[in-house]
This record gives C-alpha cells, structure tokens and sequence, in this order.
C-alpha cells in the first residue's frame, strides 16, 4: 500500500491529518537540512471553487497570509484577504463538521536544488493555520490538520536536484470547529519549514525522563533508532554514560528551576547520526495538596502569552521572541501559560535557557459552541475522539524533553463531555511526569490541578483555606479539595489596567495551595497597517469585518510592537522577588524564591527632597534563604524628604545587567507645600483682585495674567475598557460607563446660585461661589461651594462638593470628583508625589513617593481604544505652557481612604477629542495643555473580564472636601535641579 493518499482529505472530514508521519521531540541534529523559510510564490482564491487568479505573486513565508497585502508597498491589485477578529463566535454557521463554501484558499509553491538530494528525508511544517495539501514533484504527500501543532511527510525517493513544493492552504475545514482561541483569524504557513535528511541507522526519537532526588539527577534515556543498532548516550559535562532504557543516577547533576536554570548537553550517538539535547533535572509532584518542583512549593508569577506579529500574524521572529522572554524576566514574570495552542519550539528552548515554568497547552478551543448551549460540542462527541486525540499525541511527543514544562493543557474553553476523559488518558499514556489542567473541567474530575479564571479575590480567599462550596458529588468534591489551585487566567489586562492585582498576589503569598496565576495577557493583538501618516494600529472591525468583537484584542501589558505598558512596571512591582515594604523606621524583607536565596540581590537607598538627592547608601541584609525574611533598620530621613529602597541585580545574569531593580519602595511623600514644591516660588504675589470670576457662571476666566478655559466640576471621566463593561461580581448589568451615562455625568450642567465677594480688598477678605450641578433629564445633582482666598502669595480655592437630590443606590457611583480647564501652549509638567508612572487607587502600584517631570506629550499613556489613562498621584504640581506657568498644591480633607488620592491629568487635546476618538492616531495636539485636577478619584478594576472595581476603590456619591492652592510664577523661573 502506497504510504501517500491519493485524494487530499476532504475539508469535512473530522478525523486527523492524512499522510503524516508520527510526531517527534525537537532536537538538533549533525544530519543534513535545509530550511526553506523565505519567498515563496503565492496566489489567492476567496472561495475553493472559484479560480484561481492566473498569475504568481510573492508571500514572505513563515507568515499569515492576509498580512503582507496590508502593507502600503504591496503589489498593485494583490489581494490576499484580510484579517478578521472575534472573541468565540465562529465567523461562520455552526454547522459541524462543515466549513462554508466562503473558504478562502492560498497556494503557495517553492522551488528548490538540491546538488546531493538524500534518498530518506522527511519534510516537517512547524505549524500551518487551515487544512493544507502538500505536494512535492507532482506527489500528494498527504494533508495538513491542526494549525499549530508539527506536521511531517517522508519524501523518502522523491526527491531530485530541482525540486517544486505546493501547498495549498484552505482557511475553513472541520479542523477548525477545534480552533476558535479568542485571536485573529489568520491563515497560512506560520512557522519554519525544514527539510531533513533521515540517514539509515540515525535517530528516530528521543524520550528523556531526568528526575532531581535529595541525591542528585536520576536520568532514563529511551532513544527510538531508524535501524537495528546501538546509540551511545552521554553528558560530557557530567562524565556520564547512560545505559539506554535503565534508570542512571547523576549525582553531579545540579537541579533546574525557573530560577537557575541548569542545563546540560546530551548527545545520542549512532553510527549514522548525532542528535543533540539541552536536559534539565527537576521532579514535578503534588504533595497534600500543594504544588512542589524538586521537593518545594512553587509560585506561578504568570502571564498568558499568544504569538502575535503586528506585520506577520501568527508568526513570530526568533529575534522578537528572544526580546519577549528578556522583558518577562526583567519585569519578574516567572510562568507563560501558551494560550491557547503550544508555542513555536524555540519559545521552549529560550524558556528552558532562561528560566519559566511553562503550561503547555493542546491547540484546542470550542468556545464558539457556548453560544448555542454547547450543542453539538465536539468534546462532547466520539466522532471527534480522533482528531482531539491526535492533537494530544502531536504536542506531548514534540514537547516532552523540555524540564520548562511543568504542567500539559488540555485546552481552552472547550465545555466538558466524554472527550475530556479521552484527552486525560491520551496525556497520561504518554506522559506521567507532568500533571494535567484543564479550566474546563469544573469538577476536576479528569485533572491534577482545579483551575478557575477571573475569580474574585474573596472567592480565592475561601478557596485558599478549603472552605469553597461543595460539589454535589461527594467523591469528586473530596478529590477537588485535595488539589492545588491555580488561575489559569486573571487581572484582565485590557486598556487602563488591570486594578487589584495587589489583592490577589497578597493572597497568592500566603496560602499554600494557591499556585498563583497567569495574567491575562501577555500582548496586545493589534494589526499595523501604514498609511500617509506613519503606521497606526487598528483592531476589530477595521477590515471590513461584519462579525467582531471590536478592541477585545488589545488587551495587554505590552503593545503589539512589543512596547511596555505602564501597567507592565507595576506588575513587576507586584510579582518582585523582593517584596519590600517601609513601617516607620524599619524596612521589611520578605522574599519570594522557591529554590534559591537573595544573595544575587542587594538594597541600596537614596533620600531626596525638592532640592535634589541628598543621601544615598547601602543597607546590609543577610541573604535570605527561599521564602526567608528579616528587618533592617532604615536611615533617618528628615519630614521634608523621602526614602526609597531598591533591590538590584548583583552582577550581569543572562536577562538583565548588573544594578538592574527588580523591587522598589519608598516613605511617605511629604507633606505640606513649602517641603513639596521645587524652586524659588512665585514670582508675582496674587491677591483676590487676580481672581478673574464669570459673572453669568462663576468659573475662574484669568488667575493673574494667565488665561483659564473651560473652568468646570469633572465626576465622570471618559471611559475605560474596564469601565465599559458591568464586572462580574455586581449584582445587576450596568457598566460604570452607563451608570454615569445615566446620571448624565458626561454632560454636566451647572446652575450659578450666587457670588459673593466679602471684604475682597482685605487680606483676609474671600469670594464665595455656590453652583448646582448636575446631568440633564435627572434630579440627582451636587452643590459646590467655591471658597477662594488669597493665602501665602497664591490663591487657594477650598471646594466643597455635597450631593442632593435623588441619587439611587445602583447607580450612585462616580468615577472622580476634581475640576477640569486648560491653558494656552503645550509643555511641561513637574509633580510632587508617586511616580514616574501613572496611578489610580488600586493601580500604579510601581509609582514611589518624590519629585518628577516630563512633557505633556511623553506622560501620554497611549491606547489602542483612547480612554482614561495617564493620571499621576500628586500634591504639588508645576505646569508650564510656553512662556506661562501654573503651580498648584492639592489637599483632600474628606472621604479618607484609598479613594482620597489627589492627582493631576494633562493632556495635549481635549475631553471632547478624547471622547470622539476611535484610534490613538486620530488624538492630535489641539496647541493647549487640558488639565484636570482631583480630589478623590475611583479605582479602574478589571471588569472586562472579571471582578469589578472592589469595593475599597469605589467612589460613591458623597460629600467630598478639599483644597487646590495656585501660584503663577513665570515658565523661566529658575527650578533648581530636576528629578525625573
């Protein structure tokens, strides 16, 4: 029987791949191969049956390809499709096992020499999104299912010194009713194809099984040869020879971990071939419920991670990923789930090298069926079996020898059913060393690890102590119990967030059942696209698409480009090592290692005050063992300074270099003007006579000589993604954004009651302003009482805000309470407070006590989607606008508590624009800086996808008191030496 099919598989034919030789683990050979990566020819076809454009264009490959035709130097007319976004509905009926006739097809073809083509070779495609049929020299090799799982051909005979390839890539088939991961939807070859040479006698496969013990590496060696034969096996660093099949030990052998991870060389010698693996030693078990690596717990400090190229699709450059991992390790990420379909290997490989604990997940998601009460499922059906099977087989056989991998997947967002139970025993046939996730499986009946996503922090909390509510099934409820708990995706990371992650980590640090978690996400998904004004990214919806789920894809703590988030920095913060935290004159140490101390780390401090740096030194802390802690007194710092605490990398590691911070904390900021406020002070004294009042309205027109615009009462702010959406822990439907809506906070409308100026000539003289304010269509409104006096060489507006009318429970909920206007000219901004980043209550948790500055235009926090974003903690500010200057100090007397936090907003465009405002791109300097001033102000949450705002960070509709006092010294005045 002829080892190649004679009809490509048929697009709804639910089984696996045709014509595929068994998967086998990566590994480096001395065999000859040759990489076919580059440009290949390419045509396109919107439908299977219509034909095929005549003519040949060119297509970078590995790539998806509706990409390249979105780049503004493709080739006149070339149309390859375009991408298409949606979160879990499939883009077409669900109809299974059917594709729709509106399928559309790429072919791809390669030409190639070979000056000595080897008589047994296997031709491997790392990954192809669709169902492809491959040709080689006119042969059907067989066809392709599984879009991100290896896939290999023996071309064994055919081939010659000119060779041609085709490949034929049908976007739709069966395969894909497995394959709804909330992504883009991007066909194409999408990773490395190679061609290597399978020389007789040479190595099949290769299973290595290297345990760590109290006494050292244990290491088991199983290699698969392509002939009768012997293998020698060996670690040349160790000075070991493994006997093939038997247990060794290794006492020598160091144990790898997330931490150091230790790698060593093995080879497998024959006669005909060597094949190289980098090994590391290290045990995966669960003990009374707890998750341990090499006999001690460990904790997921993670995040998901999806592979994403804003000009490539699914393919990611070796390049980009390296820089990936860099940044992870530098910001204190120690765990990647591979959301939702197993990685490109050498994702694997740089994980083994650099250090993660990685969930390695099967490329399986049916999320789309949840929409239709999961009717036909196919987890939930045996004719699937197969195929889910299959797509087991494929990942663990690929993936085995990597020691990164702590635990195997099943899948995401696929519902339960029989097949659940199939995949289990698929995974534990091949693999007993790792145990088993599924998010899923609600009961945990077929896992090792009961797995939730989006939990709030109280319910984590009773989890955490085994109080959680009980299955009705009293034997799985026990089983349940006794497993170890992970959140396997949290902290919905979209737009301005994700708020609370400070609640979650505290819970995560104490309770040893708690594995951790994995942040949801990693990267944004945005598309760049060029056009007559520089690349701009876009999202959902852009393309033409009539079913999306619009920015739902940009949510990450770094954009698509792979540039920072500020929200990235704070999660550093959050997941650090070190976690170091002030108490009067004592610092405290705790530290977050499992398998190491903190001698690779050292603290050093500084003490600042407006003036500039006045002390820095280091502190002399003992290295703490895992998981150890101590207190170190602090330097005395004087009231009108503060301290901060680093911990810094000791000496260059492979991530970071030397003097690299991985945790900071700092005192309190200090408090009153004169100590906050850098420079010489104002210029020119105001009296109450500079205080220029709208008769009609009572809003501040001019301060001194400096012209003020828009003077208003803010409650609301334009929302953010969070905002948008109700979270999951409120009792009824209504977003944030629509409760504001409602109240009409975004349209506020102010009613003058009366000015009254008394003794405004005497130095202790005041003017008094009383306004109603509030939304058109309600009688719920707020009274404000504007008290300006001339104080201290400056004005001070004291500002009394009390609600009245009828403000109904579910709804009286705002989102600040502060005053917003601009000035005229863009530039600069210097601020007494937390910084360099944004913060809000329950987010900036990198943003340390001192004194910063940059220009409006850098402090810009750009999203995606324009929303609320870029607020900086603040008592004292300085804002100068070409030749002008504004100082403000900003005191809250009243609530108290994490909602008190005074902070400043500046913008080089509009409230108006930022609301209108669909795309970052479209925000344009409108020549003004707009300011807004709060008192209090709401936290931001997560509830995109989880819990709302908690209640800690809410703001309620409630008297509020506080003080804003102004100078107008001149933009030129001297400021003494700038920290930033």
């Amino acid at each position: 029987m002829s080892r190649h099919p004679e009809q490509p598989q048929a697009l709804d034919d639910l089984g696996p791949a045709v014509g595929t030789v068994p998967t086998v683990a990566s590994w480096t050979t001395d065999a000859a191969e040759w990489v076919l990566d580059g440009t290949w020819d390419f045509r396109w076809s919107p439908t299977p049956s219509e034909r095929m454009d005549e003519g040949w264009g060119s297509i970078p490959v590995p790539a998806s390809f509706v990409m390249p035709a979105l780049d503004r130097d493709a080739a006149p007319g070339r149309d390859h499709g375009r991408p298409a976004y949606t979160n879990k509905w499939y883009p077409f009926p669900i109809d299974p096992p059917h594709p729709p006739d509106e399928n559309p097809v790429g072919e791809y073809r390669r030409r190639f020499p070979l000056a000595d083509p080897p008589p047994r070779a296997e031709l491997r495609f790392g990954g192809i999104e669709g169902a492809a049929d491959v040709r080689l020299n006119g042969v059907l090799l067989g066809s392709t299912r599984g879009s991100r799982l290896p896939m290999a051909f023996d071309v064994s005979g055919l081939l010659e010194a000119d060779n041609l390839l085709e490949v034929r890539v049908h976007q739709f088939s069966a395969a894909t009713y497995l394959e709804d991961q909330d992504a883009w939807w991007l066909p194409g070859i999408i990773r490395s194809v190679v061609l290597r040479a399978r020389p007789l006698g040479g190595v099949r496969d290769v299973r290595v099984r290297a345990e760590w013990t109290a006494s050292g590496g244990v290491l088991t060696v199983v290699p698969d040869l392509e002939a009768d034969g012997d293998a020698t096996i060996e670690i040349a660093e160790l000075g070991v020879r493994v006997q093939a099949g038997h247990p060794t030990p290794v006492p020598g052998a160091l144990p790898w971990s997330a931490e150091d991870p230790v790698l060593y060389t093995l080879r497998v010698r024959t006669a005909a071939e060597t094949v190289t693996h980098r090994i590391g030693f290290r045990t995966v078990r669960i003990v009374d419920g707890v998750f341990q690596v090499n006999g001690v717990p460990v904790s997921l400090r993670g995040v998901n991670r999806h592979e994403h190229h804003p000009r490539l699709g699914r393919h990611v450059p070796p390049e980009v990923v390296t820089a990936e991992l860099l940044m992870m390790k530098r910001h204190n990420i120690n765990a990647v789930r591979t959301s939702h379909y197993p990685p490109d290997p050498m994702f694997l490989d740089l994980a083994d090298r650099l250090g993660f604990w990685v969930v390695d997940e099967c490329d399986v998601e049916t999320h789309g069926f949840g929409e239709i009460e999961w009717r036909g499922n196919p987890m939930d059906d045996p004719r699937w079996e197969a195929a889910l099977r299959d797509r087991v087989a494929r990942m663990v056989e690929r993936d085995k020898n990597h020691p990164c991998i702590i635990l195997w997947s099943l899948g995401n967002e696929a519902g339960e059913g029989c097949n659940v139970a199939a995949m289990a025993d698929e995974f534990r046939s091949r693999d007993d060393t790792r145990p088993l996730h599924y998010e899923g499986d609600q009961s945990s009946a077929h896992v090792d690890v009961w797995s939730r996503m989006y939990t709030h922090p109280d319910e984590v909390a009773e989890i955490a102590i085994g109080v959680e509510p009980a299955l009705a099934d009293e034997a799985l409820d026990a089983r349940r119990r006794a497993m170890p708990f992970v959140l396997c995706e949290y902290a919905h990371a979209m737009g301005t967030g994700p708020g609370g992650l400070t609640e979650y980590q505290d819970l995560f640090d104490a309770h040893p059942r708690l594995m951790g978690g994995f942040i949801w996400e990693w990267l944004e998904h945005g598309v760049q696209v060029d056009t007559d004004r520089g690349p701009v990214t876009r999202y959902g919806g852009d393309f033409g698409e009539p079913l999306h789920d619009a920015n739902d894809v940009i949510d990450g703590l770094v954009s698509a480009e792979r540039r920072p988030r500020a929200q990235l920095t704070d999660l550093a913060q959050v997941f650090a090592p070190l976690r170091l935290t002030i108490d009067g004159a004592r610092l405290h140490v705790v530290s977050r290692l499992d398998h190491t101390d903190s001698s690779r780390y050292t603290l050093r401090y500084r003490i600042e005050d407006a003036a500039g740096v006045r002390e820095t030194g280091a502190l002399d802390a003992p290295p703490l063992p895992p998981r150890g802690r101590c207190t170190l007194d602090l330097p005395a710092a004087p009231p009108s300074a503060v301290l901060t605490v680093e911990a810094v990398q000791v000496g260059e590691a492979a991530w970071a270099p030397s003097g690299w911070v991985v945790s900071r904390v700092s005192g309190a900021v200090p408090t009153g003007i004169t100590a906050q406020r850098r420079g010489p002070g104002s210029s020119r004294r105001l009296t109450l006579a500079d205080v220029d009042l709208d008769p009609a309205t009572g809003a501040l027109r001019r301060l001194g000589d400096l012209a003020v615009a828009d003077w208003r009462l803010v409650l609301d702010r334009v929302p953010t993604d969070n905002d948008r959406h109700a979270g999951w822990d409120e009792i009824l439907d209504f977003s944030y954004a629509e409760r504001w809506r409602l109240l009409g906070l975004h349209d506020l409308r102010s009613r003058l009651v009366a000015i009254e100026p008394v003794s405004i000539d005497h130095p202790d003289g005041e003017i008094r302003v009383r306004t109603v304010v509030g939304g058109p269509a309600v009688d719920a409104r707020v009274t404000c009482r504007w008290r300006w006096r001339a104080v201290d060489g400056g004005i001070r507006l004291d500002l009394a805000v009390d609600p009245e009318g009828h403000w109904p429970a579910w709804t009286a909920h705002w989102a600040r309470v502060g005053v917003g206007f601009s000035i005229a000219g863009e530039g600069r901004l210097e601020w007494c407070g937390r910084g360099p980043g944004p913060a809000y209550p329950d987010l900036g948790q990198a943003a340390t006590a001192g004194w910063f500055a940059g220009a409006v235009a850098e402090l810009q926090e750009r999203t995606v989607r324009p929303q609320e974003a870029g607020a900086r903690a603040a008592s004292w500010v300085r804002v100068e606008a070409g030749r002008r200057a504004l100082e403000i100090g900003l005191d809250t007397t009243s609530p108290r508590g994490p909602v008190s936090d005074p902070a400043i907003t500046v913008r080089p465009w509009s409230e108006t624009a930022l609301w209108a405002a669909a795309h970052d791109d479209e925000l344009i300097s409108d020549g003004r800086t707009h300011i807004v001033l709060d008192l209090v102000r709401a936290g931001v949450g997560t509830a995109r996808c989880g819990p709302g705002v908690l209640p800690a960070y809410r703001l309620t509709a409630q008297p509020v008191r506080g003080s804003f006092q102004f100078f107008t010294p001149d933009a030129s005045d001297a400021n003494g030496d700038r920290h930033v």
